[in-house]
């Protein structure tokens, strides 16, 4: 049984799907997928459908759809159609079991758990690979016991093999004689995912199939019911998991794993995240930073590496610094908005968004650079901040306040001609007038610069908060 990539999608308008399970976070792994299946369906003129995976009962909650909805959606990954919910249609996937053993290519199997368990134990006990023989598979009908608890198998072919050609891994083929006759139905009468996922995906006419690495093998008992029933098979296109930078499959202890966690507490741009999760083990040559519409017009499978990429954190913050200098700055304000401290005029923030995202690599950093432009006074300085007001820096305060309130114009240019001066007529380098400024007009030892602080701050608040920290002249 094999499969040519080239001969299941031609002649098809291409159909691809993310069909996340609600049991927490959309991870990031499953928003890449999410991302390759959305481009590949968009490269194509297709349709990109998304199918939440519900029927483990135990594990699947509400927030966590929420959850996941709300992670495409901030991605711009939304589904073309409304969602499909697999438990909804556990009737079809149970019309389909009936089908196939009406068909004979399915059976009943009453063997009790107790009688697997015995069985299991016994070729362990020889040293042999356990394989089910169930006596069930070929029995009549009329033999089936009344009322006794049954679960549906599958008949899987034991003698050729089965290939595929993956459009990610290459050729990949399995000896049929290692695919047992799996469950379609448990005795509850509930779904597999074996068989609920098949079903699905060819009811959804989806075309391609393209998800991690991992669901491989599944594949292949997939298959089995698929040529079982006469359908098309998909294309298959299985893609490396992501490691962490250790080499190891990415686990929390490699830090967050949701894409929430990218946004909420890391402050990562949405297209920043898009952007470094498809570079995250595809390429277009040497092009790094790459648009929505470039990412649509030059995507291709081919190009997936086989191996696993690895998360490089601070590759991600530096592309994400890039996005934040490239954003629209009354979005930025927006954003950054709820994150600073106190009451926040948006105007002025806007206003100053050119200067403070300059060196900002996340939304924290850029809100943290703004919250002096909305400290009260009396200003809260820091610990290294106030070490740098010496008795000295306070006698110079006081001078510089005397030669600023003089200044009749009160922009970055004017300013920076007024203190460089004073720096020269006492003989100081430009930082011992700077650094005790900074620290007066911010409260901290860090800020855009200096000039651009007095401008953004205005006249009378600068003023105010050097001479609340100066030794003023007798004079003054």
């Amino acid at each position: 049984m094999a499969q040519s990539g080239e001969d299941a999608g031609a002649g098809r308008s291409v159909v691809t799907r993310f069909a996340p399970s609600p049991t927490g976070y959309l991870h990031i792994g499953g928003a890449r997928t999410a991302l390759f299946n959305w481009l590949f369906a968009r490269h194509h003129g297709g349709k990109y459908l998304l199918r939440i995976e519900d029927t483990d009962r135990a594990r699947s909650t509400e927030p966590a759809i929420e959850a996941i909805f709300d992670g495409l959606s901030w991605l711009g990954l939304e589904g073309d159609e409304p969602p499909v919910f697999q438990f909804a249609r556990t009737p079809r996937h149970a019309e389909v079991a009936a089908q196939l053993i009406a068909q004979g290519h399915a059976y009943r199997c009453y063997l009790s758990s107790e009688e697997l368990a015995a069985r299991r134990e016994q070729a362990q006990a020889e040293r042999r690979p356990f394989r089910l023989e169930s006596e069930w598979r070929d029995a009549d009908s009329a033999s089936w016991p009344g009322d006794a608890p049954y679960v549906v198998r599958i008949k899987a072919p034991r003698e050729g093999e089965t290939v595929i050609d993956d459009q990610v891994q290459g050729r990949v083929t399995v000896a049929n004689a290692e695919i047992d006759d799996f469950v379609l139905l448990r005795s509850d009468g509930t779904p597999t995912y074996m068989l609920a996922v098949v079903v699905d995906d060819h009811d959804m006419g989806v075309t391609h199939v393209i998800r991690g690495d991992d669901h491989l093998n599944n594949a292949f008992r997939q298959l089995v019911i698929i040529t079982a029933m006469g359908w098309t098979k998909p294309v298959y296109a299985h893609i490396p998991l992501i490691h962490g930078a250790d080499g190891a499959k990415l686990s929390k202890r490699h830090g967050a794993l949701g894409v929430d966690a990218y946004r909420d507490e890391m402050g990562v741009l949405p297209e920043a995240l898009f952007n470094y999760l498809l570079r995250l083990g595809w390429g277009h040559g040497d092009d790094e930073i790459i648009s929505r519409e470039q990412a649509v017009e030059w995507f291709d499978i081919a190009h997936v590496g086989k191996g696993p990429s690895r998360f490089d954190l601070a590759k991600l913050l530096n592309l994400n610094g890039h996005y934040i200098r490239e954003a629209d700055d009354s979005r930025l304000a927006e954003l950054v908005a709820p994150l600073v401290q106190g009451t926040v005029d948006a105007d002025l923030l806007a206003h100053a968004m050119p200067i403070l995202k300059v060196r900002a690599k996340d939304l924290h950093e850029l809100a943290a650079s703004a919250g002096f432009l909305f400290a009260t006074r009396p200003l809260s300085i820091e610990d290294k901040a106030a070490a740098l007001l010496t008795d000295d820096a306070r006698g110079l305060l006081g001078k510089i306040a005397v030669s600023l309130a003089e200044c009749a114009d009160w922009t970055s240019e004017s300013l920076e001609v007024r203190v460089k001066s004073l720096a020269e007529e006492w003989g100081l380098g430009l930082g011992k007038l700077a650094q005790p400024l900074r620290a007066a007009l911010t409260g901290q030892t860090t800020s855009p610069g200096i000039f651009d602080v007095l401008v953004l701050l205005g006249q009378e608040e600068s003023l105010a908060r050097i001479v609340a920290q100066a030794s003023l002249p007798e004079q003054v």
